[in-house]
């Protein structure tokens, strides 16, 4: 079984959505990641793990940039942000829009894409 480094809650304002008014008026958004990497024989070492704020500053530099109609498309480019990361087993995005344009009460809309790699 391949460990784990969780990033969660990583957020930020973004212009996304299929509506004009999404894509004018923006809305907060947040990521949660999940990075697959051994953990073992570390020795205490950074160039032997993966260092987390590398891949949160990607995650917000997708979600502050360059507005895409669908979240899906958002949690694409956080793993293609992410593709050229040693060591990098798999990768899991979660893309949560807690304010999308639903007509009926909810608490979130996530989409949840993962990519396994080498």
């Amino acid at each position: 079984m391949t460990d784990r480094i969780e990033i969660v809650g990583v957020r930020g304002f973004g212009y996304h959505g299929v509506l004009e008014s999404e894509r004018r008026d923006g809305q907060e958004f947040s990521v949660d990641i999940v990075l697959g990497v051994p953990l073992t024989d570390l020795d205490d070492d950074l160039d032997r793990t993966i260092d987390y704020s590398v891949v949160a500053e990607r995650a917000h530099a997708v979600i502050v940039g360059e507005p895409y109609q669908l979240i899906e498309t958002v949690a694409q480019r956080i793993v293609e942000a992410c593709a050229d990361i040693g060591l990098l087993q798999f990768i899991e995005v979660a893309v949560h829009k807690p304010s999308a344009p639903i007509s009926v009460p909810f608490d979130d809309v996530v989409v949840r894409v993962r990519r396994d790699f080498g």
